[in-house]
């Protein structure tokens, strides 16, 4: 028999964790339909009758003790007498069936296969036989038999709702095939250093350390012959806990002879949550509750029962969203959609709890949900046997978007057909830990931790950095602080600006496979202007290594200092032989003088031309008067205004060198003085 199945029948008394959120999950409020029957695992919901499947009259030929196991629970020694019962008659339909009903009732279906497969085989009816029997099969991964036990039930089922809830199990068989594409690169590890051949479960991560709950005390429960479950904590080094750091919680938290489930820390670490209860004795059975206390001057309070508890109902696993004044929490009180349920509550205006809602029918099903526990980025997850899944307890995320949710089986890299329950983050998006009974464990339930290494999670950012300089007399570039950086988009919007340090730095972030445009200001200087793109350079999701990348471009800007009468070469503006017309190679160069001065319209220039000695002297004062004319006529056709303009020719009177009349020269050296410059003549500060 499985040690853990003391775990499943307790779990909805002692399902605790926590979480962080900045929101409520859902703002829609739905009220619930009428209460469903007790859901088919009621290892994980507790039936309302205290007898529920084993309580069912029979035949005067089943032993008299079979009564007795079914007003106590107590299903282990049920199981112990009714195999030695099997040995001398091995085929007794009744003796299998309830058999097979105890092994369910711990949650050890697999075990309850081959006694409801007996039980069929022996004539044994009970309308609830093949629902049951079908859902053993899945916890197999006997998918297919399973569908056709389904198929052939709902031919000769004679009540609806075990029809509905037939359907409803073959129509969730029937998306594992969507749901198994749902694959991810996880790792998952189980803790060795603290899992035992006993159950540890529901963890709790909380300022690097975690919390959980198991069943390895010493003292046993007798219902069930199995030890009580406590509250235990453990320090963590990244993901691993440190076995020599592991206690027992203090007495407060920890009541003898008193089941206590997982715990929950408030963001502040100022209010505690946890569920105990189920002690020993008959009369105690439903007294599963929430407690919490307040932590004061360094002390906890006596924890005192929370008044959202439902006297008729076993409420557990309740979590914190970020700013504490939400609790989420599993409850099977009347009322619901079936089975256990997740509610919340509010903090009301006097510091109390209250205003529970149900999270309504996108969340909760005929069947058992479980383990809340709201993300950062305000998704739930928690764990169902209704939706569909691989086996028994799956994990699932859902998310409001724009008042629509949508739930999401977590695929098979966390859900196997076995348990798998109580998801918490502890680096979210990437890290955490879950609860699972899974094979291959110490034994029980077990912890894992999980790293989820899927490129999607991973994250690339952009950023542009530079430095700002001065362009100095000798060409050289000297750090400039202090200097105005705006970038725009390619539709010449801001994006954003910024003023580079003292020391010259700017940072902005950017996207990838966009075109930018960088201008440098700063008084006294020409406004600078630059193109910048990211097109091209973008890392693909999948080629992502790291968590998290930066990329990072670089690109400086260079200011040039506005000097009065300083002549500034425009390159490459030529003219036809003897013609001044404005070829389209010399526009070119024009319109980055004409976009100088539209983003410097405080300066007003003279532009002039000028020609080499070869050529009457006259000839070429008149050209060089004519070619600078044109330029500044061009320079007016694109916007600028004409009285910031002056047009000087100055033919042979201005050359570089000594390439004068008469002296022989090399065409490279005349080239130098055939050349269009421009000096600022005025220059407004204001």
């Amino acid at each position: 028999m499985r040690k853990n199945g003391f775990l499943l029948l307790f779990i909805n008394l002692a399902l605790i964790y926590a979480c962080s959120s900045q929101q409520n999950f859902l703002g829609v409020q739905e009220d619930p339909k009428k209460s469903a029957p007790a859901p088919s695992n009621p290892s994980l919901s507790t039936p309302q009758n205290a007898a529920d499947v084993l309580s069912k009259e029979v035949e005067e030929t089943t032993p008299k003790m079979l009564r007795t196991y079914a007003e106590d629970q107590n299903y282990v020694k049920a199981i112990q007498e009714f195999e030695e019962l099997l040995v001398e008659n091995p085929d007794s339909p009744e003796i299998n069936f309830y058999t097979a009903e105890s092994y369910r009732k711990l949650g050890d279906l697999r075990a309850s296969t081959p006694y409801y497969e007996k039980a069929i085989s022996a004539g044994y009816e009970d309308e609830e036989l093949e629902l049951n029997y079908a859902k053993a099969l899945k916890s197999e991964e006997r998918y297919d038999e399973a569908k056709q036990v389904l198929s052939n039930f709902l031919n000769y089922a004679s009540l609806e709702i075990y029809k509905e809830r037939a359907q409803r199990e073959l129509d969730n068989l029937n998306k594992l095939d969507s749901i198994s594409l749902n694959v991810r690169n996880v790792d998952l590890q189980p803790l060795e250093a603290i899992n035992s051949e006993q159950s540890e479960y529901s963890p709790f991560f909380f300022k690097n350390k975690l919390y959980f709950a198991s069943t390895r005390e010493e003292s046993t429960f007798q219902r069930y012959n199995l030890p009580f479950s406590d509250l235990y904590s453990v320090d963590l080094e990244g993901l691993e806990p440190q076995g020599n750091s592991l206690e027992k919680l203090p007495a407060i938290f920890n009541t003898p002879n008193v089941n206590e489930g997982s715990i929950a820390f408030s963001p502040d670490g100022n209010t505690v949550v946890f569920a105990k209860g189920n002690p020993e004795g008959k009369k105690e059975r439903r007294s599963v509750d929430l407690f919490f206390a307040t932590k004061r001057n360094g002390e906890w309070s006596t924890p005192q029962p929370m008044p959202i508890n439902n006297a008729s109902a076993w409420d557990t696993s309740p979590t914190f969203n970020q700013s504490g004044t939400t609790i989420y929490f599993a409850s099977d009180r009347p009322g619901g959609y079936g089975g256990s349920d997740i509610y919340r509550a509010t903090l009301n205006a006097r510091g109390r709890w209250a205003d529970v809602t149900n999270m309504g029918p996108q969340i909760n099903t005929a069947e058992d949900e479980v383990f809340p526990y709201v993300s950062p980025d305000n998704k739930l997850y928690f764990a169902s046997t209704g939706h569909a899944g691989f086996g028994m307890l799956d994990l699932f995320v859902a998310e409001n978007s724009g008042g629509v949710v949508t739930v999401r089986n977590m695929g098979p890299s966390f859900n196997s057909s076995s348990d798998d329950f109580g998801l918490v983050y502890s680096d979210f998006p990437f890290e955490g830990f879950f609860s699972s009974n899974r094979p291959g464990g110490a034994g029980g339930d077990d912890l894992y931790s999980f790293v989820d290494n899927s490129s999607d999670l991973k994250t690339i950012t952009y950023v542009l950095k530079g430095t700002t300089y001065k362009l100095e007399e000798d060409s050289s570039q000297t750090i400039l602080g202090e200097v105005r950086v705006k970038l725009f988009n390619e539709n010449e919007e801001l994006v954003d600006d910024v003023l580079s340090s003292r020391g010259g730095s700017y940072s902005f972030p950017i996207d990838p496979e966009k075109n930018y445009t960088i201008i440098g200001e700063k008084q006294d200087f020409f406004t600078k202007r630059q193109i910048f793109s990211t097109v091209g350079e973008g890392i693909p999701q999948d080629e992502l290594v790291e968590r998290f990348t930066e990329k990072v471009f670089t690109e400086d800007v260079t200011l040039e200092p506005i000097i009065l009468e300083k002549a500034i070469v425009i390159p490459n503006i030529y003219y036809d032989l003897d013609k001044a017309e404005i070829r389209s190679d010399a526009a070119q160069e024009l319109d980055k003088l004409v976009q100088l001065l539209k983003d410097n319209p405080n300066i007003s220039i003279e532009l002039s031309s000028h020609t080499d000695s070869r050529a009457p002297d006259q000839y070429n004062l008149d050209l060089s008067q004519r070619r600078a004319q044109a330029a500044v006529d061009y320079i007016a056709s694109q916007g600028i205004a004409r009285d910031r303009l002056l047009a000087k020719g100055y033919g042979e009177s201005q050359l570089v060198n000594g390439c004068t009349n008469d002296v022989e020269c090399s065409e490279a050296e005349h080239e130098q003085n055939r050349r269009t410059e421009f000096k600022v003549i005025e220059y407004d500060k204001n």
